[in-house]
């Protein structure tokens, strides 16, 4: 019988070891963070501390009407990851001017809550992900729960509203004289209808069509139309990419949602009899490059987690399951358009978390 020696174990390097170490009991306090920053924002913690100033535990207790237990261990959290500094000589807590904006001010793009929100709901729906990973099968968008759907909404929002309209639109060839004259724009897989709602009411003499496969998100679309006071030329309805109907379209719009598509494909298809032959389809994508080295950074990071849990068990939930993943890349996304029919391509604008993409016939 013939025997094989171990192989030889290679020397350790103790420091950095305990280096890493000492990274892995970080990224287990920024996990749990997670949910500290949605407890704050849920219970007024960090409005309580806007407005009134350096706070003690019990100041900021009274102040939310919680425990002031509850208080004293959220704040020295808060502290000890640098979200608010602490005073040990007056035992009050303050919340940075900057933090006030990125945590309580929702019409700031810096507004960070819905992110913290929809990492939560995605969190907590994750084990039943590792049970379909087993498998390779999907969980449907649907099927999450309540502050994904709405974390989403609180996330993408404030940098739609302050991008969509200065920069977006602008960057793309001759769509905003065509909005200002009335145009014909479908808003497809919409969500809550926050960026059909803010070109509504940015261009009145145009009409309006969101379609999403999530009724539930189709219902809070209509009420957000609603309380915007555009329901009047803005519809919505309930339609996969690969269902939706009609055609002569000045614009079509697909907003961070054609990589939680099954069929991405057979969407751009159907966009492209959709729209008319003039039209623009305006694609925005989480910001990625084309290679997956290019993606090892912060925002890569955050996004690759999101498409691990979230937006690749979507696809593969529903017919043809392609799963390009929230990091595809300029490049991926042109051979899809490509291969729907388009002959023109290319990057119109870019902000730190989103490529918008121009596609035409």
């Amino acid at each position: 019988m013939t025997t094989h020696a171990p192989a030889p174990t290679a020397e350790l390097d103790e420091d950095a070891l305990m280096a890493f170490v000492f990274r892995a009991v970080d990224e287990v306090g920024a996990s749990l963070n997670c949910a500290l920053v949605v407890m704050g924002d849920r219970l007024g913690y960090y409005r309580a501390l806007a407005d009134r100033g350096p706070l003690t535990a019990a100041e900021l207790a009274q102040a939310t009407s919680t425990g002031e237990r509850y208080a004293a261990e959220w704040l020295n959290a808060q502290a000890a990851g640098a979200f608010v500094t602490y005073d040990p000589a007056t035992g009050r807590y303050t919340l940075p001017p900057e933090h006030v904006v990125a945590l309580t001010d929702p019409e700031s793009p810096a507004y960070l809550p819905g992110f913290f929100q929809i990492a939560f709901g995605t969190i907590s729906d994750a084990a039943q992900i590792f049970d379909r990973a087993r498998e390779g099968d999907g969980l449907g968008w649907g099927d999450h729960n309540h502050d994904v759907h709405e974390g989403c909404e609180r996330f993408f929002r404030p940098s739609y509203a302050a991008n969509l309209l200065p920069s977006w639109l602008p960057a793309l060839t001759g769509v905003v004289p065509k909005l200002e004259h009335g145009a014909r724009v479908h808003d497809l897989g919409c969500g809550h209808g926050a960026s059909t709602v803010l070109m509504a009411e940015a261009f009145p003499a145009s009409t309006f069509v969101g379609s999403d496969a999530h009724g539930a998100s189709v219902d809070v679309a209509r009420e957000r139309a609603a309380e915007a006071g555009v329901a009047d030329r803005v519809t919505f309805e309930t339609a996969t990419s690969t269902s939706v109907t009609g055609s002569g379209y000045d614009l079509v719009t697909v907003f961070d949602a054609l990589h939680d598509m099954g069929d991405p494909v057979g969407c751009a298809r159907r966009v492209h009899d959709l729209l008319a032959d003039d039209g623009t389809w305006m694609i925005v994508e989480p910001a990625a490059g084309d290679r997956v080295e290019d993606n090892f950074n912060p925002v890569g990071r955050a996004y690759y987690g999101f498409s691990t849990l979230l937006c690749t068990p979507a696809s593969l939930s529903q017919d043809v399951g392609l799963a390009i993943g929230t990091q595809a890349g300029p490049a991926r996304i042109r051979d899809i358009v490509t291969a729907a029919g388009f002959t023109q391509f290319r990057i119109a604008a870019q902000t730190p978390f989103n490529n918008v993409l121009e596609v035409r016939k």
